[in-house]
């Protein structure tokens, strides 16, 4: 099974797929796949992000709880 990747490792290969996008001698066919690859790596950062955001937010609710 594939491990899943890190957030930072997704970000890198992102700005390398918009840099290959960027070459103006880049076949469709390739500019598609690269496309489509880079929309499924920013779907997956987004849900990395959402799954920190509840993290830090149940760890605020938790300290605020421990303060009262």
């Amino acid at each position: 099974m594939k491990s899943p990747s890190s957030f930072d490792s997704n970000v890198k290969r992102v700005e390398k797929i918009v840099s290959q996008l960027n070459q103006e001698d880049l076949p469709l066919e390739k500019g598609v796949k690269l496309f489509k690859e880079g929309m499924e790596l920013i779907h997956k950062c987004r849900q990395q992000l959402q799954e920190a955001k509840d993290q830090v937010k149940i760890y605020l609710e938790e300290e605020n709880n421990l303060e009262k």
